[in-house]
């Protein structure tokens, strides 16, 4: 009898035990009740920069046990600013914004502002900087200026074709430094310009039309690499791709296999992953209340014929 009572003890202990293991541990719902929720809204994910910067946010988001809900407006503020304002109703802590107009998106930053979430602005600048905690850029204008000073050193004169992006300060900041910087030399001239929204699908019929209207055209500085490649697309459909000079910005792996066959003249690379892995470190400074900049700007490497190999054209900078 002593031994049934015995075993009875130590199997009540066992269950005793089990419980209070069971109890200490949450299967409930514990990934998902306790991990934070983080909101990205790009300008469009039509562009394999800004999906680099996505995956290098969500590893270091993943990595912390989080999630991150990114989204694609399209190139539609109005859409974005709708993205942003679900993506509070959704209950996210913090908010990764490239915006689609650098200054038509201050309403929503006003909402996020209201609703106490922090924002850090990636890529390009907004023009209310008290709205965000923190801005993480390329340095745009040295970019442009990088663009200029390549022309400069390679060219002795010429007439210029300009693809821009307005609604992007970053893109207003890359034309105006390769602007400024050869505005000192009487030889260059710029004969058109036109809005492509950074798109190459937009960039290549704009080409088609300058190049038209102003067949003297022997240069094409473009805002990115996307619009420098929908350039390279219309000058070769009309056999003038070996008398043009294209720049542009970005560092995508295609456009460096165009600079290595000298189909394209040079590009400002930035590193999309940089971007990406700082901009969400600051995030989780931010979560522990500890201070960040307010705008840190990383530094582009220009990327010509002169300096780039066959091992160079796989990934990014």
């Amino acid at each position: 009898m002593r031994k049934i009572f015995l075993a009875m003890a130590i199997l009540l202990s066992l269950m005793a035990a089990g419980f209070y293991h069971f109890a200490k541990t949450d299967y409930s719902a514990r990934q998902n009740e306790h991990r934070r929720k983080l909101g990205a809204v790009y300008m469009t994910l039509n562009n394999p920069f800004y999906e680099v910067i996505d995956e290098e946010i969500r590893t270091v988001v993943e990595n912390h046990g989080d999630i991150l809900i990114s989204r694609d407006p399209a190139l539609s503020v109005e859409k974005q600013v709708e993205e942003i304002r679900n993506l509070i109703d959704c209950g996210v802590e913090l908010i990764f914004i490239n915006p689609v107009d650098w200054t038509r998106i201050e309403p929503a930053l006003e909402l996020a502002r209201i609703a106490k979430i922090p924002v850090i602005a990636i890529d390009t600048t907004v023009e209310d900087d008290t709205l965000v905690n923190c801005t993480v850029v390329s340095d745009n204008y040295s970019a442009g200026v990088q663009c200029a000073e390549h022309l400069l050193k390679n060219s002795s004169g010429g007439k210029i074709a300009l693809l821009k992006h307005s609604q992007a300060r970053s893109s207003i900041d890359r034309i105006s430094g390769f602007l400024d910087k050869i505005s000192a030399n009487k030889n260059f001239e710029v004969v058109a310009q036109t809005e492509c929204l950074g798109q190459l699908e937009v960039a290549m019929p704009a080409m088609d039309e300058m190049i038209k209207a102003h067949p003297e055209i022997n240069i094409v500085m473009a805002l990115n690499d996307p619009a420098a490649l929908g350039a390279i697309a219309a000058l070769q459909n009309v056999n003038r791709l070996g008398d043009v000079l294209i720049y542009g910005v970005d560092g995508v792996p295609e456009t460096k296999e165009m600079i290595l066959s000298r189909r394209m003249t040079a590009t400002a690379g930035q590193s999309p992953r940089k971007i990406g892995r700082i901009a969400a470190d600051r995030a989780y400074k931010i979560f522990d209340g500890k201070p960040v900049e307010k705008i840190i700007k990383l530094p582009t490497k220009l990327i010509s014929s002169e300096n780039i190999s066959a091992t160079d054209i796989d990934g990014w900078e």
